[in-house]
């Protein structure tokens, strides 16, 4: 059974956000072989959607405010779930989840994404858009998405 618990950061526990940042690092620097600068000065304007399998964080995605990451867009960054359970379908509730979240925090408002390539056909799916050309970002490449909700 997934719990499924979404708050700003001033409301997470210790517990949780070291959760977070062991997830984020296993899956996007260890993993995906990407050393990065993870802490980026976004999580504290964010709201944070995780989904824990008993005491494991499996699935989490990062909520950021309009004109954090976008000025014109909310956005839903650092969408991860564990290796643990992929292939059952939490990535694809893991984002329906998420664009509910911003839709009931910030409003019936288009949500931008940086969408990895290989993930493309995924947010495709869940109705995003892609935009413009693609780019890198952090030696991986991405495309710009966008879901207006139509």
């Amino acid at each position: 059974m997934i719990n499924w618990l979404c708050c700003p950061f001033d409301k997470l526990s210790l517990q949780q956000l070291y959760d977070i940042m062991v997830l984020r690092q296993e899956v996007f620097v260890v993993e995906q072989d990407c050393p990065y600068l993870d802490a980026d000065g976004k999580d504290q304007a964010s709201w944070h959607l995780m989904a824990y399998q008993g005491d494991d964080l499996v699935a989490y995605t990062r909520i950021v405010p309009q004109g954090v990451s976008y000025e014109h867009y909310v956005s839903i960054g650092r969408v991860v779930n564990s290796e643990k359970v992929r292939g059952q379908g939490i990535g694809q509730e893991l984002m329906q989840r998420s664009i509910q979240e911003c839709h009931s925090l910030f409003g019936e408002q288009k949500i931008k994404i940086s969408a990895q390539v290989y993930l493309l056909r995924f947010y495709t799916n869940l109705g995003f858009q892609a935009v413009g050309e693609e780019y890198l970002e952090d030696g991986i490449p991405h495309t710009a998405m966008i879901y207006d909700g139509k």
